[in-house]
């Protein structure tokens, strides 16, 4: 049980209780005893039946396909103070309430969102009222709404709050001199009248016993980093300790409001490696420690319950644009030819970066609402109505307070906040929270899960034929195959081993990588189109790989650039480095490092050297050494020691300039040995192989 009184509400409950007998001694007839509140729940989801906007409905229902989704409950904004009596043609937020009870709706939602110097990061969501009016924002805008919810009428009504989404986190994330900081955010830190208006909205309305609030709390692309995700939650307690509130006036949180992240990410995880470098490290996940909602979500609530906030706090996810669905939504994990294939080709968030926000191309209609799904999860919501624009891609004259914002404008190449990518939004958008057609249409289409009714195709593509093994190596089987037929044409092909789905390709080829050496795998492949249905398999293929060390994957990588211009002269010249991607220290005395060559003829003893080292040269062992299984490319191989020493997690040895030679002087012919490579700057190098305590931990082994 999360609600409390206050002395303002109580002083309401009583004049409103001496009017009533004033009017009843007047008139000298029996008052109606008001509706008392229903009994407050741990989730005000459970057993609720949520209001349909019918404003909403009417539009989505006049969309081709739109009635598939009419009938859904979705929050109403209170965007600005006129639209509590009703902007235009919309309705108040009483016309709102009075609807609910028409409708036997027992739960409505609402967003409060008209803070001081409102979304100081993204001009399209602009407020109206200025940096400084906070006063303002108390008298005429959160008093009032909570002078209508709570009427008596309302009573048995459950009443969800979202309190002001894009606020808090911005004084994390873009008000301390970052590459995404702006003046206004830190104008909103420094004045504090985001804390203190979140506190007072959520002191006032948690005063009123059906209202349950729940703030807003960004997204995983947004606070996912530890250098964020502690300071966003003791943000939020000190927003809810602030202008007479406590954390009992805070049901929970609620996380994607009004954005796109995906609910799951099924295809990766952070903790997964690719030839020994993290998820993490990719440029798509880039150091942050979640990689969807949901995630991101449950563990948020468990730091706010570390923070002080009660145990049973409930979390909310917006769903409503984050399903990415259609013929771009991949059914398999990306290839290990790099992490960030791997990540890319397995993501279902398919923006250009987590970073954008604003009408992204692509999207679809996601999970609808839904009660308790998920453990710590009160519900999944659509708290932005699908439809509704996130801002205008040009800049449109308007009496509403709303900038234009470049991240609008599908030409614009983005800021700190996006990594200085394109935006990735729809052109010719409205002005937020206007109608938006084709963004509609696109949800639509790319919903997921499908939205029911809304295909014809039924029929499967053909299975595919005629596949071959094109290739193999010690670590990797290439495979191809003849194009399947289908009545509306086939998207992608599934690629399975000994029956396990192993990734996808749009063309009739692939590679499987990260096999152990001389070992029988078994492949077939399925075709897919766009409806989703899926070929029967094709006949299966068997590939045995070539001799060799396999592939390591362990938490050490090497880099490696080309300090020697000539291929053909009589030194091999290189940088190498090892770099810890782990979360522990290793013993670097169990470490070697291995580079494969050819010394073709001449000498078959070698001199070696080291030039630089910051771990200094005399740390380091160096021999050559006949390979036990020579290879193409790879009878011989230098071998790098440590004598001790350990190498920190997230650390690197630094630079190691070394070479060597044979004793005669005679030249290499270095275009053929295996580990060598061209770039002159330091790569990741996974034809080097790094040994752990004589077992392979990086690189694939010729």
């Amino acid at each position: 049980m999360r609600s409390r009184s206050s002395t303002r509400h109580e002083i309401r409950r009583k004049l409103a209780a001496l009017s009533a007998l004033a009017i009843a001694a007047a008139l000298a007839v029996a008052v109606p005893t008001p509706a008392s509140a229903a009994a407050r729940l741990d989730n005000p989801y459970t057993g609720a039946k949520a209001y349909v906007n019918p404003q909403w409905s009417a539009k989505a229902a006049a969309e081709p396909g739109g009635s598939a989704i009419a009938d859904e409950p979705s929050f109403v904004w209170m965007d600005r103070i006129a639209a509590i009596e009703g902007a235009g043609d919309a309705m108040s937020l009483r016309e709102h309430l009075d609807e609910a009870l028409d409708q036997g709706a027992n739960l409505f939602q609402v967003v409060i969102y008209d803070l001081p110097g409102r979304d100081c990061a993204a001009l399209a969501s602009n407020g109206e009222l200025g940096p400084t009016e906070l006063d303002r924002y108390k008298t005429e805008y959160i008093d009032p709404i909570a002078d209508v919810l709570d009427d008596p009428a309302y009573a048995d009504l459950r009443i969800v709050t979202i309190i002001e989404p894009d606020s808090l986190p911005n004084l994390v994330t873009n008000a301390g001199g970052t590459a995404g900081s702006t003046t206004q955010c830190a104008t909103m830190k420094a004045n504090g009248n985001y804390e203190k208006g979140v506190g007072y909205a959520l002191h006032t309305l948690g005063a009123i016993p059906n209202v349950y609030n729940y703030v807003d709390a960004g997204h995983h692309g947004w606070l996912g980093w530890d250098t964020n995700f502690v300071p966003a939650a003791q943000e939020f307690k000190k927003a809810a300790t602030t202008e007479g509130a406590t954390v009992a006036d805070v049901q929970g949180f609620i996380v994607n409001t009004a954005n796109y992240s995906a609910l799951r990410e099924p295809y990766f995880k952070v903790t997964d490696s690719v030839n020994g470098t993290t998820v993490r490290q990719s440029k798509w996940v880039d150091w942050n420690f979640y990689v969807d909602e949901l995630s991101f979500a449950q563990a948020l609530r468990t730091e706010m319950v570390n923070q002080g906030f009660a145990s049973n706090i409930g979390m909310l996810i917006d769903t409503a644009r984050n399903g990415w669905g259609g013929s771009a939504r991949p059914t398999a994990a990306g290839p290990q030819t790099s992490v960030d294939d791997y990540v890319n080709g397995g993501r279902i968030d398919r923006r250009i970066h987590a970073g954008n926000w604003c009408n992204q191309k692509g999207a679809g209609i996601g999970e609808r609402p839904t009660t308790a799904p998920e453990s710590g999860i009160d519900a999944y919501v659509w708290a932005k109505p699908p439809g509704e624009s996130d801002g205008n891609s040009q800049p449109i004259a308007n009496d509403e307070g709303k900038g234009f914002d470049q991240m609008c404008d599908p030409t614009y190449t983005g800021n700190g906040r996006n990594g200085n990518n394109l935006t990735g939004a729809l052109p010719d958008s409205p002005l937020a929270g206007h109608w938006f057609s084709a963004q509609f249409q696109e949800l639509l289409h790319n919903a997921y899960p499908p939205l029911g009714g809304s295909g014809g195709d039924t029929q499967a593509p053909t299975a595919p034929t005629g596949l071959t093994v094109s290739g193999k190596t010690s670590g990797s089987v290439s495979l191809s195959w003849t194009a399947s037929t289908d009545n509306t044409g086939v998207t992608a092909y599934d690629v399975y081993r000994a029956g396990v789905q192993v990734g996808s390709s749009a063309t009739t080829s692939f590679t499987d990588t990260g096999l152990t050496a001389s070992t029988s795998y078994s492949y077939t492949v399925k075709a897919r189109d766009a409806a989703g249905n899926v070929s029967a398999a094709s006949s299966a293929v068997s590939a045995t790989t070539s001799d060799g060390g396999g592939t390591g994957n362990g938490t050490l990588k090497v880099q490696y650039k080309n300090n020697d211009s000539s291929a053909t002269d009589n030194q091999i010249r290189m940088g190498l480095q090892l770099v810890n991607t782990g979360t522990t220290s290793v013993n670097l005395s169990t470490v070697k490092v291995r580079y494969w060559f050819t010394p073709e003829s001449g000498a078959s003893t070698f001199s070696t050297a080291c030039d630089y080292a910051v771990l200094g040269c005399g740390t380091l062992t160096q021999n050559v050494t006949t390979s036990g299984s020579p290879a193409a490319g790879a009878s011989h191989y230098l071998e790098v020691g440590f004598g001790s020493g350990t190498l920190a997690a997230g650390a690197s040895t630094g630079e190691m300039q070394l070479r060597f030679n044979k004793t005669d002087w005679s030249n290499f012919n270095e275009a053929d040995d295996y580990s060598r490579s061209t770039n002159t700057a330091y790569a990741d190098a996974s034809k080097i192989g790094v040994y752990v305590g004589g077992t392979l931990s990086w690189g694939t082994a010729p």
